[in-house]
């Protein structure tokens, strides 16, 4: 049985009775969510690009990779991630690798971030949406990302995520 709770712009919330595999029966609430990709693009200079946009939900400004929500349920993630480099940050890619996938709260949502490394940038037209509020754009060393992870000024899962992946991809110790 699923009974739909809440039908939001990106998320649906149901309940869902479910059996586990021990053979237990649940009620669980459950957070759809289509699926987002995020970019971690790296310049010839091994200068990774951050954003510093603001989410209501973490209070504040908080440092990120380049991401959103891909625009329908097929949406290709790789879509998703170009033009979301774009929009963001008013980049264009001339090579995008996947990354791989994560689950961000696997406990209570079923939410995939398709991650991505963007290579070979270059110019292209910024367009933010109206409910992005990014307040600013910066590159900085791969490694120094890393450093800002271990500090905590870095504290979103993708972006951690995304992050570690691309160093590990480009050899870049951590």
């Amino acid at each position: 049985m699923i009974r739909q709770l809440y039908k939001g712009r990106i998320v649906d919330l149901r309940l869902e009775q479910v059996t586990l595999p021990n053979g237990t029966t649940a009620a669980l609430e459950i957070v759809h969510h289509p699926g987002a990709a995020a970019v971690a693009a790296v310049d010839a200079a091994g200068q990774v690009v951050l954003i510093r946009q603001y989410r209501h939900a973490a209070g504040g400004f908080i440092w990120e990779l380049p991401a959103g929500v891909l625009a329908a349920p097929d949406e290709p993630p790789e879509a998703c991630a170009r033009r979301e480099l774009e929009e963001e940050v008013g980049l264009t890619a001339g090579k995008l690798s996947p990354l791989g996938t994560i689950l961000t709260t696997p406990g209570f949502a079923d939410e995939r971030i398709h991650l991505f490394l963007a290579r070979e940038l270059a110019a292209g037209r910024r367009a933010q949406e109206a409910d992005e509020v990014i307040a600013e754009v910066r590159r900085v060393a791969l490694a120094e990302a890393l450093a800002m992870v271990r500090r905590g000024e870095i504290v979103d899962g993708k972006t951690i995520a995304g992050l570690f992946l691309a160093a590990a991809a480009l050899g870049v110790g951590p």
